[in-house]
């Protein structure tokens, strides 16, 4: 049993753990960017697809219902645009992962997912985020907590 005054596994807080989520997509990215052949850019875009949809599953299921409900129209708007970037995101992984596409076709594809889910960070963490520290300072914790449990509950524990 881990000692509970053990260095943290999780970042301090609920907008932390998100960020470091798109951090560690973007530098898988960067990775798919500088591979040298597509053998290797596939077994990346694997692990983009795995990280993308449980990333999205801490959002829609734990952030974004608290932060519609403490926030203005403006930011249900912002929900709402989040939402559909996930569903676009989905859909192009689906696409990615359903067909036998040619490495050319793939790229393509890969290549407009890596521009939507950059375009959609930079939205969440210049718009959503900075709001959300302020309307859900008091839950940023609590909310940190609920999304740790549920990405253990969605991610398969390693083989030791």
């Amino acid at each position: 049993m881990a000692d509970r005054n053990e260095e943290p596994q999780y970042p301090i807080d609920a907008i932390a753990l998100l960020k470091t989520d798109h951090r560690k997509v973007k530098n898988l990215f960067a990775s798919y960017e500088s591979a040298g052949n597509f053998c290797t850019k596939h077994l990346l875009a694997e692990q983009v697809f795995t990280e993308l949809e449980l990333h999205a599953q801490l959002e829609e299921n734990v952030f974004y219902p608290a932060y519609a409900a403490t926030t203005g129209k403006h930011g249900t708007q912002l929900v709402a645009d989040s939402r559909l970037a996930h569903e676009h995101v989905r859909e192009l992984m689906s696409e990615l992962q359903g067909i036998d596409l040619d490495e050319a076709a793939f790229e393509v594809k890969f290549h407009e997912l890596m521009g939507i889910v950059r375009e959609h960070v930079a939205e969440e963490e210049n718009a959503m985020f900075p709001e959300a520290e302020q309307i859900l300072a008091d839950q940023l914790e609590d909310l940190r907590d609920h999304m740790v449990a549920l990405k253990q509950q969605l991610t398969p524990s390693p083989q030791q």
